[in-house]
Parts: structure tokens; C-alpha cells; sequence
């Protein structure tokens, strides 16, 4: 692999500008710490026809995403086949701060077996930031055409791969930090602020999509997330972000509309952030008024 080639992102994000503040800061992160070219692919549910992410649940076509916990759960396995079974892809979801040069990433060694590189030694496999080897997944992957008519695909796709372990090469375990994971800043490579009600990016986007007229597509409890230094710390890149020249409307697409999805009012988060119960991030009262939800 040369060492200049263009990195391919593959980024799962709302079709609603839901998430351009996560869009934003990702991107911004990405560039501020990645020494080669970058391109970024926003994965999001497309009207388009000709769209590779093209949905259109009224009528049944495209991809159906009525099993999915977000608005992008099974566009990772389709990345594949997108990149015509050739060269590398990272995926990742929206939720991501990049901390280091990609790079290094991009260039994990994907051996024997195994067709993408990701993190396995925490509470469960996890390919919400990955390395695939495209050709080597032609094996194992489902065709777009059968992950696009099964709502199940994504699921049944997650546990091929945790019940074949070997299709999955481990990496150093901060290149998808999971909402901190008890390591300081410094250590983390890749921050994912992964439990979709403490996330970082909610303090902004709540009441900004509220305030343009459409709910968010997270229905869960919004909550304090237990690393004050790490929400700063997002903060930071919000605004560095910002003051270089990066717009939360670059990122703004024509809006999808509904789309069927797992609703996450009973959504538990995971051990990191939730070893016991936590404290809301805003008062009921004041929940209520801002988010009426």
C-alpha cells in the first residue's frame, strides 16, 4: 500500500441535518490531524433513485430500514461492494473525534483470514469505526441487493462476524475510544462518543432542529455524559471548527423526511457511561419546555 494514497471515509450520518455538528467537527478532526489526501463519503437515505443510498419506505424500494437503531445501522456492509471490491475503506459513524493521522489506521495490517480491521476486546464486536479490505469482504459480505430488501440484514450481518472472530483483525483499542473508557485525552486516537443519549453534539443540535421545525431522530432520554473533560473537549473542536472556516450548512442536504427505524425511548446506553444511573442534562422542567418530548 503507498503510503500517499487517498484515504476513503465512509461516514453514516441523518438524511435531516440532524447531525451536521457532528458532520462538522468529524470533518474538521479528520483534517486537522491527517498528514495524506482524505476523501469523505456522507452515507445518508437518499430520494434519488440513482443514489446508492436510495430509500423510498412509502412505496417499499431501496434500502428498508425498519430494524435500524439509526438512520444509517447497515449502510457499513454495503462499502464493499460501493468501492467495487477494491483497495481499503474506513467506515465510520458521525459520533467520531479523530485524534491521530488516519493514516496509521489506514494502513493496519489485514492478515490471514480476516477482512477488516476493527475493535473486538470490549463488551461486544464493534465496526462503528473499521478498516475493510474490499476485495477480501467480497467473501463474507451480503450483496446491496439483499442487504437493501432485508430489514434484518444488519443484524444478522453483526452476528456472522462476532460468531467468525477471524474475519475481524483487532486493533489497538483507542483507535475507537468508547465515550472515554477511562483513559486521558492524550491516549485516545479515535474518540467515539458512542451512547446516543449523553452525546456531546445534543447541547447544539436539540434546539436548533427544533428551532427549523423537525424533531431529531434520537427519541431516547437526553443525558449528562460522566466525562465533563471530554464534552469540553468536543467543544474545543466545535469552535476550532468554526473559526476555520468550516459552516454547519456545508454539510446541510435536502431532507429526506420520515423513514421507519427502531424507536430508542428505552435506550440503556453502554457500561462506560452507565454504570449506574445518571443525571439528566437538563432539568425536567426545563427538558420539557426546550425539547417537548
Amino acid at each position: 500500500m503507498k503510503t500517499n494514497d487517498t484515504i476513503r471515509v465512509f461516514v453514516g450520518c441523518d438524511p435531516n441535518n440532524c447531525d451536521l455538528e457532528q458532520m462538522m467537527v468529524l470533518d474538521y478532526s479528520i483534517h486537522k490531524h491527517t498528514s495524506v489526501p482524505v476523501e469523505i463519503v456522507w452515507m445518508q437515505l437518499s430520494r434519488d433513485p440513482d443514489s446508492y443510498w436510495y430509500s423510498d419506505p412509502e412505496n417499499g424500494k431501496g434500502w428498508d430500514t425498519t430494524k435500524w437503531s439509526t438512520p444509517f445501522s447497515g449502510f457499513r456492509w454495503a462499502i464493499p461492494e460501493y468501492c467495487n471490491y477494491s483497495g481499503r475503506a474506513i467506515y465510520m459513524d458521525a459520533d467520531v473525534v479523530v485524534l491521530d493521522d488516519l493514516s496509521k489506521l489506514w494502513q493496519h495490517p489485514i492478515e490471514g483470514q480476516s477482512i477488516v480491521a476493527a475493535k473486538t476486546n470490549a463488551d461486544m464486536t464493534r465496526l462503528c469505526t473499521c478498516v475493510w479490505d474490499c476485495e477480501a469482504a467480497k467473501t463474507a459480505v451480503l450483496p446491496i441487493d439483499k442487504l437493501k430488501k432485508n430489514p434484518k440484514s444488519h443484524q444478522e450481518m453483526m452476528a456472522l462476524f462476532k460468531k467468525n472472530t477471524q474475519l475481524i483483525e483487532p486493533y489497538q483499542d483507542s483507535y475507537n475510544c468508547i465515550d472515554g473508557e477511562e483513559l486521558v485525552i492524550e491516549e485516545i486516537k479515535i474518540l467515539h462518543y458512542s451512547d446516543m443519549g449523553t452525546q456531546f453534539s445534543h447541547q447544539y443540535a436539540i434546539t436548533r432542529v427544533k428551532e427549523e421545525g423537525f424533531e431529531h431522530w434520537f427519541d431516547g432520554e437526553i443525558m449528562l455524559h460522566p466525562r465533563q473533560d471530554l464534552s469540553e473537549f468536543f467543544d474545543v473542536y466545535y469552535n476550532e471548527a468554526l473559526a476555520n472556516g468550516y459552516h454547519l450548512d456545508n454539510y446541510r442536504v435536502e431532507p429526506f423526511g420520515d423513514f421507519p427505524k427502531k424507536s430508542q425511548q428505552s435506550y440503556s446506553g453502554n457500561k462506560v457511561t452507565r454504570p449506574s444511573v445518571s443525571k439528566s442534562l437538563f432539568s425536567k422542567s426545563l427538558f420539557s419546555k426546550l425539547f417537548k418530548r
